[in-house]
């Protein structure tokens, strides 16, 4: 049985997310977790905690060991992008996209 965990709305770009839920995938949730503390990476927080969340739906919800835990698929998509304005040259205006991540994690047992 696999237990799913999600964030939206992440103020970080997707493709900034992906290098650090690459280092995780597959391990096994207390070393994802150490290895994201010692990870230099602003988004190694948000994933940090969504991997713990889903460690904590996992051991109340569905009564699983949290020792046997891995991380079984972490994925981060893109989420809505805000657009803002910035002035340039002679009048004229270019388009700035701020991308945001939206961040989902299965944790299952070993069997």
């Amino acid at each position: 049985m696999e237990v799913k965990a999600y964030k939206k709305m992440i103020r970080i770009a997707p493709r900034k997310v992906r290098l650090v839920i690459d280092l995780v995938r597959g391990k096994d949730c207390g070393e994802a977790i150490s290895i994201l503390r010692n990870t230099n990476k602003r988004a190694a927080k948000d994933v940090e905690k969504l991997i713990v969340s889903a460690m904590n739906n996992a051991e109340h919800n569905n009564d699983m060991d949290i020792n046997n835990l891995y991380v079984k698929t972490i994925y981060a998509n893109e989420g809505p992008t805000l657009k803002r304005i910035r002035p340039r040259a002679r009048g004229s205006a270019s388009r700035i996209l701020k991308r945001t991540s939206s961040i989902t994690v299965f944790v299952a047992e070993k069997e």
